[in-house]
């Protein structure tokens, strides 16, 4: 029990600073990446609550397996909307690639 409030505990930390990665930079790489830590922590937070004292639910795991595969093809194909930025405006700070849109 006490092990699992460690997870959960972690989990919350994992979900802070993904949240204040998306929110407060401006760097697009850095937003891909806060994304990838929140999404570790719904993991982790996911696999803590699944989990008992003898071992962790089967559901649980194949969820969060299937939550990352989907997950490495999204940062996939974010990583290369910021590449295909870079190339096309010369920038990937978020606030001047928000004014090109009108």
């Amino acid at each position: 029990m006490i092990l699992e409030s460690w997870y959960i505990l972690t989990a919350m930390i994992l979900l802070f600073i993904g949240i204040y990665g998306i929110v407060v930079k401006r760097n697009a790489i850095k937003v891909v990446i806060g994304l990838e830590i929140l999404t570790a922590g719904v993991h982790l937070n996911f696999i803590a609550l699944g989990a008992t004292a003898q071992s962790a639910d089967p559901l649980a795991e194949s969820i969060v397996i299937v939550s990352i595969l989907i997950g490495a093809c999204l940062a996939t194909v974010a990583l290369m909307f910021v590449i295909q930025a870079y190339r096309r405006y010369g920038t990937i700070n978020l606030r001047k690639l928000r004014k090109l849109r009108w």
